[in-house]
């Protein structure tokens, strides 16, 4: 037979601890009704985010000649699904096979995500996490 002993009680939901007479513990979280919904809706905020901002900083990264690379990333992607993707068709051509550099603009060029990765990666994270947060 089980016997309730603690109850934590918080905004996200509450905890409770039972003690079993065979001296076993258990403790269950019930998450508030709204919790969830509320949650989700930041994270999705947090994903849509990060989305455009990679799509942001790998556009001054993309081989630039008529700018259909670059407006191919646009097209191709769900802004929020979490899936970046280039869909013209040369684009992993441009990605893998050419120079990191080109002689117009020294930050075009080949591997734009990673190196815009490396880049731009923390202020990216502090940004979907003050989102995921709830600040805006």
């Amino acid at each position: 037979m089980a016997n309730p002993k603690l109850t934590i009680t918080t905004p996200r939901g509450t905890v409770f601890v039972t003690k079993f007479r065979n001296g076993k513990t258990k403790a269950t979280l019930k998450w508030n009704p709204g919790f969830g919904k509320k949650m989700t809706g930041y994270f999705t905020k947090a994903q849509m985010f990060v989305d455009s901002e990679v799509l942001r900083f790998c556009s001054a990264r993309v081989p630039f000649q008529t700018g259909m690379l670059q407006k191919s990333g646009v097209l191709g992607t769900v802004v929020g699904s979490g899936v970046v993707r280039y869909i013209a068709p040369y684009s992993r051509k441009q990605y893998y096979g050419t120079s990191r550099t080109r002689p117009y603009d020294k930050n075009r060029g080949a591997y734009w995500f990673e190196r815009g990765k490396a880049v731009e990666r923390y202020r990216i994270l502090q940004g979907a996490q003050r989102i995921a947060r709830g600040g805006r």
